[in-house]
């Protein structure tokens, strides 16, 4: 695949130079910029796999970090057309000299180090160029572009990681009838996101992706074709459905899938406690000989007992399908038992419950805390125990996992701290691993 290198002095001579002065049209920029750091340890034995927290030796990374700055120019061609870009600047400010050996995000693929000479080129890509055309109640959007969860749950944008991954995509919004939003999208390739995940490669869209880099899984030969109405019309009710054609996802099949996918949501002001009460299912149907389908159901409670603390249970069930319930352009999942890091098992062949809770100290952050149990059948995702990817019958693994994340504003920064630990099952009479320890630290300043 081919890698285009953008110059920044070359962008900005042809944005603000050529449109500004000779069309006269006006940019906007605003921006962010990135510290991220990641760190693991578990409790294998070194020649199995273990890693310690903040070290940054051994084969696997253990302690990841990156320096990022990403530049959004946006601009008003008038006549309804609008334009946005975003440059990203995606390095690592020399932390792995001595501190990290990986990085979250890459722009070469070098998932598992970091080491070797670069050039500022090979540090920079380009994450969303578009055209947009408002027409009436049509808003038509043409290039790479981030897409939102609430309307496209199965392929969106994640923004856990340094930079949020996009698509190649063409995306129509509608809002003619009265209390709802029509959405039609044709989603051809994405940068995904993953750990070590390369951003600067585009690459077909995947189901069952599995792997650490963000690379597995089986390739949607094709391309997605997304339907979503979302309408309001109900009192302090949201409902959603979205149905994708998803175009070969089996090699020398290309017969594909159909996805249908149903939220329901009801939160207001008069509601007691401040209740709110989510729904959601749907199923992925392959249309290939031996492949079964996909269901899933979730429920969610939440109420804020005190001004100050919020509440959430949440329960979600996924059969032993073939394709996993997750996003074919990462891999997160559109669950509501989806945590920091719990994803492999909650997406395929799980029974998960969560609890959350949220304490909000005013100027001083959130406290978040929450847990989640996962009962995993043979064909989930989750392989730390059980086999390999050889051995397919013999995956699944029962993880427990603890989140506890303090956010806070201070000094213009926006701060994270996060905690998380999982246990999970082990092989009797092995040194595997049975319980990891992730430690997050990233500070985001917006511009």
């Amino acid at each position: 695949m081919k890698k285009t290198l953008v110059s920044l002095a070359a962008v900005a001579a042809l944005t603000t130079g050529a449109m500004a002065a000779d069309k006269g049209i006006e940019l906007k920029t605003t921006g962010q910029t990135v510290l991220y750091y990641n760190t693991l340890g578990n409790n294998a034995a070194f020649s199995t796999g273990g890693k310690s927290l903040f070290t940054s030796d051994g084969g696997a990374a253990a302690s990841r970090a990156n320096f990022g700055i990403q530049l959004n120019l946006d601009a008003d061609l008038k006549n309804g057309f609008t334009l946005g870009s975003t440059i990203n600047y995606l390095g690592t400010a020399g932390l792995e000299k001595n501190l990290v050996n990986g990085v979250m995000q890459s722009t070469d693929g070098t998932a598992g180090t970091v080491t070797g000479d670069k050039n500022i080129a090979d540090e920079i890509y380009l994450s969303q160029l578009y055209i947009a055309k408002k027409m009436a109640n049509t808003t038509l959007k043409i290039g790479r572009q981030e897409l939102p969860k609430s309307l496209s749950p199965f392929a969106f944008s994640e923004g856990w990681n340094v930079f949020k991954n996009t698509f190649d995509a063409i995306l129509a919004v509608n809002t003619d009838i009265p209390d709802t939003a029509i959405v039609g999208a044709f989603v051809a390739d994405g940068n995904g996101n993953g750990f070590g995940h390369n951003m600067s490669s585009f690459e077909h869209l995947r189901v069952n992706n599995d792997s650490v880099s963000g690379n597995g899984g089986i390739n949607i030969g094709g391309a997605a074709y997304m339907l979503t109405a979302q309408n309001k019309s109900i009192p302090m009710t949201t409902v959603t459905a979205s149905y994708y054609n998803l175009i070969g996802i089996q090699a020398g099949e290309g017969k594909g899938a159909d996805v249908l996918w149903a939220d329901a949501l009801v939160a207001g002001k008069d509601m007691p406690l401040g209740l709110k009460v989510g729904l959601q299912g749907g199923q992925i149907n392959p249309r290939s000989n031996g492949l079964d389908s996909s269901t899933a159901f979730g429920l969610k409670v939440g109420m804020v007992p005190m001004e100050s603390l919020s509440l959430c249970l949440a329960y979600s069930s996924v059969n032993d399908g073939t394709a996993a319930i997750q996003n074919v352009g990462g891999i997160k999942t559109p669950l509501y038992t989806q945590m920091i890091a719990n994803q492999k098992a909650i997406a395929l062949d799980s029974n998960t419950m969560m609890l959350k809770g949220v304490y909000n100290t005013g100027d001083n952050g959130k406290i978040i805390l929450q847990g989640s149990m996962s009962d995993t059948g043979k064909k989930s995702l989750w392989k730390y125990n059980k086999g390999t990817v050889a051995s397919p019958d013999m995956q699944g693994s029962d993880l427990l996992e603890i989140d506890l994340v303090y956010k806070v504003k201070a000094a213009g920064i926006n701060w994270l701290a996060a905690y998380i630990s999982q246990d999970f099952d082990k092989d009797k009479g092995t040194t595997k691993a049975d319980h990891n320890d992730i430690i997050r630290f990233v500070a985001r300043y917006n511009f």
